[in-house]
């Protein structure tokens, strides 16, 4: 296992990073406030700001999940970074980052509010969409070595 040091947490105990996580949100506090919130459950964090930011990281870098957050600059351009990183030969899972209900969660003020017991649900939906990805990457594998162990 390999653990890797990340810039400022050199006063924290070191811990595994789960997986390598792209954040794309224009909103400052939103991507700050995601990325805080993933690194800390031990997630690696890249962010983007814009599409063609995102566009890019996933070009030059692998990552494990791109997740196009609630504040992205328009449906379009998130869909067309998650068109994006679907194209890539490693794959990786990607998913948009919606507010509870359906609603936004951004009050007038422009400040982003996160209910706190959503968190943990977040979290574990991140989760087992990456177990969910790296099980089917497994299974394809499984039936590529040995396809008569495998059952359909």
């Amino acid at each position: 296992m390999v653990i890797r040091h990340r810039a400022g947490s050199r006063d924290r105990a070191q811990s595994p990073e789960v997986a390598r996580v792209l954040l794309v949100e224009e909103n400052v506090t939103a991507r700050l406030t995601l990325r805080a919130i993933l690194q800390a459950s031990g997630y690696a964090v890249d962010s983007a700001a814009s599409a063609p930011e995102a566009m890019d990281k996933i070009e030059h870098d692998q990552y494990a999940l791109v997740l196009c957050g609630l504040h992205s600059e328009t449906h379009d351009e998130s869909r067309r970074v998650i068109n994006h990183a679907r194209a890539q030969d490693y794959r990786p899972a990607t998913a948009f980052l919606t507010s509870s209900g359906g609603q936004s969660r951004q009050p007038k003020s422009g400040r982003l509010l996160i209910e706190t017991e959503e968190v943990p649900a977040l979290l574990t939906q991140i989760a087992d969409l990456l177990a969910g990805r790296a099980a089917g990457r497994e299974r394809r594998n499984m039936r590529r070595r040995r396809p008569e162990l495998v059952a359909n």
